[in-house]
């Protein structure tokens, strides 16, 4: 009888402690997370600069180090519904792409019925890339939703030399580069219903933050109409829709009013010039139960230093 009450006792405890055991095994882990600078702060120097806090903790950083052209990538995605008179901004656009430091890798990609199709992978030959620009189809709607598209992207991050539409993954040379996304859209979500300012909770919205931050992708956005009749209604949804994409991932959402930007050439400007000025910070972060959902709050405050960082990171996104 003993005996047998000890076998029961060993395995309750058995199954008690292993839950326990399994959350022992789940600590820090080094973690990434890409931080821009504002165009009128000057970048701390060290790490020492700055202070991080995780999940409400302060962590040190263990390493603070400038994006180098080499390691970083820039998607340009298009809405191909965008307005033909988007055509006045295309050798802007190319110069944008001819001008990048040379190493950055590039590509053009055209938002379309919630995917992304690019005629060429990331490249770090940008005459070849701008060569793949071209006006876009302008039909009303034809991305579906941009968020849905950026999510697709983001999610199947093609590799250097890889097809654009590949959904196998993601190799470990593409996964450890810098990656930044500029959308150009009106940023409306038709799939959202109505553009009323009483309805601006869009789950896709939400999803495309949350897969880019997992991805560890910093977007920005420049606001530019597309072919259907809108409104001012639909412009200051879409506006603040791509407010609240950037802001939560890292980047910048440039506009000029509620109309298209008289020219897109000084927001490129300054797109190139936050690539620049951006930096990968290293820390530690704790890992949840589930090590490839969980997610971690981060913030970076630095005296008189205005940073541009993702509201979340996954831990141990750069193992």
């Amino acid at each position: 009888m003993w005996r047998f009450l000890a076998t029961v006792l060993l395995l309750i405890s058995t199954f008690t402690l292993g839950p326990a055991a399994t959350a022992q095994q789940e600590g820090p882990v080094p973690t990434q997370v890409l931080v821009g600078v504002d165009l009128k702060s000057m970048p701390p120097a060290s790490a020492s600069e700055l202070t991080v806090t995780v999940n409400d903790h302060k962590e040190p950083l263990t390493a603070w180090a400038p994006v180098v052209p080499a390691n970083a990538q820039v998607a340009l995605l298009i809405d191909d519904g965008l307005r033909e008179s988007v055509g006045r901004e295309l050798d802007s656009l190319r110069a944008f792409i001819r001008n990048l430091a040379p190493g950055v890798e590039v590509l053009v990609g055209f938002m379309q019925y919630g995917h992304v199709v690019a005629e060429q992978p990331f490249t770090a030959d940008h005459a070849q890339a701008a060569s793949t620009l071209h006006l876009p189809e302008g039909v009303p709607g034809m991305s579906a939703s941009p968020y849905i598209c950026l999510s697709d992207f983001v999610e199947h991050w093609p590799d250097s030399g890889a097809s654009a539409s590949s959904v196998a993954g993601v190799s470990a040379s593409s996964r450890n580069k810098a990656r930044f996304a500029i959308m150009i859209s009106d940023g409306v979500d038709p799939y959202n219903g109505s553009t009323s300012v009483m309805n601006q909770d869009s789950p896709y919205v939400e999803a495309a933050v949350s897969d880019a931050q997992r991805a560890g992708v910093a977007v920005y956005a420049i606001y530019y109409s597309d072919a259907g009749i809108r409104g001012a209604s639909a412009d200051n949804s879409g506006q603040s829709y791509l407010a609240q994409l950037t802001q939560q991932t890292g980047g910048v959402s440039y506009w000029e009013g509620i109309g298209n930007p008289v020219s897109m050439a000084p927001f490129l400007a300054q797109f190139q010039h936050a690539v620049a000025e951006t930096y990968i910070a290293t820390f530690l972060a704790p890992t949840g139960k589930d090590p490839q959902r969980s997610m971690a709050r981060v913030k970076f405050t630095a005296a008189k230093t205005k940073l541009h960082v993702p509201d979340q990171v996954l831990p141990g996104n750069r193992e």
